[in-house]
């Protein structure tokens, strides 16, 4: 990447403003996002008593040792702020779907930790979660689109991780 492309300034000092092409791919980018998000979260919601944040809470506990993490590290690794972490496993925990603990070790961290309902209610939503990203994203996509959009979006990742 030309360090140009990093400035938010042109050699002028001016704004670098997106032309019409980088515009439409933004705003079909928000767009989409929200659109596919709100669908996921409704199908969701339709057949379990969770929704796509919850959703993506327990898959991402389900696949540590010990389905548990760090509630600071889960935080940052769905890019909730911690608070609103803490609200919604405060939810999720009077559900029965995860617990809290401190950490013996460090007086000031907490664990969060998938119960076996929050397993078993993750196992049984995870196939109506699955066939609505195949519905409405991936089916619509050839493989070379989908290995762009997996390339791009881990560029972005990256990057976004490093600005923290």
């Amino acid at each position: 990447m030309s360090s140009e492309k990093r400035t938010r300034q042109d050699a002028s000092g001016e704004p670098r403003w997106l032309d019409t092409t980088e515009q439409h791919a933004w705003r079909n980018l928000v767009e989409a996002f929200e659109l596919l998000m709100r669908r996921l979260d409704k199908d969701l919601r339709a057949n379990f008593p969770i929704g796509m944040h919850e959703y993506e809470l327990l898959v991402r506990l389900s696949e540590q040792p010990e389905h548990t993490m760090r509630m600071a590290v889960l935080a940052d690794e769905v890019g909730m702020s911690r608070s609103r972490l803490t609200h919604i496993v405060t939810r999720m925990e009077k559900r029965g779907l995860v617990s809290r603990c401190s950490i013996p070790e460090d007086g000031r961290g907490v664990n969060c930790t998938m119960t076996e309902d929050g397993h078993a209610l993750l196992v049984e939503a995870a196939p109506i979660h699955a066939a609505g990203v195949r519905e409405h994203l991936i089916d619509l996509l050839d493989e070379h689109e989908i290995e762009t959009m997996r390339d791009t979006f881990r560029t972005v990742n990256a990057h976004m991780r490093t600005q923290r």
